[in-house]
């Protein structure tokens, strides 16, 4: 399968500290990555540097076989915050990037694809509505109408439900799940939430601890989709696919940092494991 995105020997130092190092991966077209690892192994940094915000001081990233070098609206970001401007409504918000990618549109054709967006997250009823009269779920939804209302090439998210109640972070797991695979978008999002990694991503990356973090492993999903949070942990395969990454985040992901890595490992081709396949079907009930 071709690299859309490639990850080259990127590493990230700030003053004497190494976050981390030699990290290598690939995204195909059409495929949604998801990085898992402690905090303070760099997981927002390395997202930084896809979206182009900061540059690596090693190692390269090539997007569509052309290096990044900067910001680029084919890379759309839907942060941890909402990142909306107070000041306008949820259609103007959205309305505003339209603009962004299509200058030669009118006010008014902007207007009608930015509600056409919302629509798409349930969110027509609300798009006369600035951001202090809508609830943390609804600002996620219209920052997440925003990113692919401009038809990115590749949607990255910054933990966007993290700050949120369970009930709308699942309800919301679930939008994103349907509309990226609607979108067929190629994806790259950083969480802490294991299940829903296993919801979104059809590969985990799993990320030593920091500093001098590395790319340890990576995990593919073989769950199929459709997914939801409700009928997830049904799926055979789920709980060895869940206990494998939570293994990982408990003991190994010390136990790489402190010890040498185990025989064959290479930072360049790091080991992809498949949990999922060798458990045993669940007994019929």
């Amino acid at each position: 399968m071709t690299a859309y995105v490639s990850i080259e020997g990127v590493a990230r130092r700030f003053g004497p500290t190494t976050i981390f190092q030699d990290v290598w991966f690939g995204i195909a077209q059409g495929e949604f990555v998801c990085l898992v690892g402690h905090s303070g192994c760099g997981k927002t940094t390395i997202l930084n540097i896809l979206a182009g915000l900061e540059a690596p001081d090693n190692g390269a990233v090539i997007v569509d076989a052309e290096a990044i070098t900067g910001p680029s609206l084919d890379r759309a970001v839907v942060f941890q915050g909402h990142a909306l401007m107070p000041w306008l409504t949820a259609a103007g918000n959205v309305a505003f990037a339209i603009s962004c990618r299509h200058r030669d549109w009118s006010r008014a054709a902007c207007d009608a694809a930015a509600r056409e967006a919302l629509k798409r997250v349930g969110l027509d009823h609300a798009a006369d509505r600035k951001p202090a009269e809508l609830s943390g779920g609804m600002k996620q939804r219209v920052g997440i109408a925003r990113a692919l209302a401009i038809h990115p090439k590749m949607l990255l998210m910054d933990e966007p439900f993290s700050a949120l109640d369970a009930l709308t972070r699942g309800a919301l797991q679930d939008e994103v799940a349907r509309l990226v695979a609607e979108s067929e978008q190629t994806g790259f999002m950083i969480t802490h939430d294991v299940d829903e990694a296993i919801l979104l991503a059809d590969r985990i990356l799993l990320m030593s601890n920091g500093p001098e973090a590395r790319i340890a492993e990576v995990v593919l999903n073989t769950l199929p989709k459709p997914r939801t949070r409700a009928n997830l942990h049904h799926m055979p395969g789920y709980h060895a696919l869940r206990d494998h990454i939570l293994d990982f985040l408990i003991a190994r992901s010390r136990a790489f940092k402190a010890d040498a890595p185990p025989a064959g490992w290479s930072a360049r081709t790091v080991p992809e494991v498949s949990p999922a396949l060798s458990a045993q079907p669940l007994a019929a009930e």
